[in-house]
């Protein structure tokens, strides 16, 4: 969830990727990996090769598709976190052809949206909670990481200046100065458990 947050914040607009779920049990979403994507303030757009390379990649690791292709998790820059008809269309277009996918929004102030879609049988959608689980093992924050991670595969696509990649855009330096949001919540967490 740290990543996740973190992802969410570090740029201007939404940004998306794919849930790493543990094997033996598929709703539980240890990571985020993203791929190469043209984002903005209202769209994600992932890179065909980008996502096939990462659909080789999880192979060769050893995971099954249901552990990195069936869980979209995206931003959205503002506050609601209600999928959007461009949204309606991805999952449909992307997840429609697989057993079962969920997609994941979380929007700025933390509100969530998650759906799982059934594609056997009559097929059914289901609105799902989510929530963090404490109870398992993770890794510490790396920001570092995640910020090459999302300035590699990231590229803003501003109407207001030239498609370039989110590198570009912005002072790499600034990770280091400004907490990230999911710093200022843990804070937040840590000051009202004390």
């Amino acid at each position: 969830m740290a990543k996740l947050l973190y992802l969410r914040d570090v740029g201007p607009s939404e940004v998306g990727g794919f849930g790493i779920s543990n094997a033996d049990d598929l709703l539980l979403v240890e990571d985020i990996q993203l791929v190469e994507q043209v984002c903005s303030v209202v769209s994600v757009e992932f890179d065909d090769d980008s996502v096939a390379d990462f659909f080789d990649q999880q192979v060769d690791m050893g995971r099954q598709p249901e552990q990195f292709a069936r869980i979209w998790i995206h931003t959205h820059p503002g506050a609601s976190p209600s999928p959007s008809g461009t949204d309606e269309e991805t999952f449909e277009r992307c997840f429609g052809g697989v057993n079962w996918a969920v997609m994941h929004i979380i929007a700025v102030e933390g509100n969530t949206y998650t759906r799982a879609r059934f594609n056997v049988g009559p097929g059914t959608e289901r609105r799902l909670r989510s929530r963090v689980e404490f109870d398992f093992e993770f890794p510490a924050a790396d920001h570092e990481a995640w910020f090459i991670e999302y300035c590699d595969n990231v590229t803003v696509d501003d109407p207001f200046t030239s498609r370039r990649p989110f590198a570009e855009s912005y002072d790499l330096d600034w990770w280091e100065q400004t907490p990230s949001a999911a710093d200022r919540w843990s804070d937040s967490l840590l000051e009202a458990v004390s």
